[in-house]
Parts: C-alpha cells; sequence; structure tokens
C-alpha cells in the first residue's frame, strides 16, 4: 500500500471518529441538544421572516459558531474532569473560561439575531 492510499484510509478513520464524536454530542450532551432546538426553531423563523440569503448566511454562522464553541467547552469540560475528578480551584476556573468562550459565541449568535430580525418588526 503507497502513502497514498494511507492518507486516503487516514481521512476516512478521521471521518469516522469525527462522526461517532458528532453523534456522542447530539444524543447525549444537554447543552448540544438545547442549542439544536434554538437552531431549528429559528431556522422556521427564518422561513417564516423569508430571511435574505445573506441573512441566512449570518444567521446559520451564527448558529454554527455556537454550536462550535458549546462542543469544544463540553470537550474541554470532559477532559478536565478527567484529570481533576474531584473539585479543585484551578480546574473550576478553567472550566469557567472555557464555559466563557461558548457564553461570547451566544452573545455574538444573539446580537446577529437583532441585525436580522428587529428591523422586520419595527
Amino acid at each position: 500500500m503507497n502513502s497514498e492510499d494511507n492518507f486516503i484510509l487516514n481521512r476516512i478513520k478521521s471521518v469516522k471518529y469525527a462522526a461517532k464524536g458528532f453523534w456522542i454530542l447530539v444524543t447525549s450532551e444537554k447543552s448540544i441538544i438545547a442549542q439544536i432546538i434554538i437552531a431549528i426553531i429559528m431556522t422556521i423563523i427564518g422561513f417564516i421572516m423569508q430571511i435574505s440569503a445573506t441573512e441566512w448566511m449570518f444567521q446559520f454562522f451564527a448558529i454554527g459558531l455556537v454550536l462550535v464553541a458549546e462542543s469544544l467547552n463540553t470537550a474541554i469540560e470532559k477532559l478536565a474532569d478527567f484529570i481533576h475528578p474531584e473539585y479543585h480551584t484551578k480546574i473550576g476556573i478553567i472550566k469557567d473560561i472555557s464555559a466563557g468562550g461558548a457564553f461570547f459565541a451566544a452573545i455574538f449568535a444573539v446580537i446577529i439575531g437583532f441585525i436580522i430580525y428587529l428591523p422586520k418588526f419595527i
């Protein structure tokens, strides 16, 4: 087997592991499930409000940003819990900072939502 075949097989394995992680997130993590429900609701609202292609782009960017941030926050929290299962002040700070990143994403998603939807009601 040559290196090109190994490259392709390794990419297939990478996709398989990523899909497994995706499935774990969407079936077991309450924060991800909640964000997916919000994403579905906002998508329905987007169709009802007939938002433009550019607005769709920004809305999906915001949804993706929040889901990625929540996913990374979950991974960091699980890693921190694995490394130090009992409470520790410094681990708590690390987890708070990680959650802060997800909060940043959520704030920007809400701002994008206001920019898209507020003019439709004014």
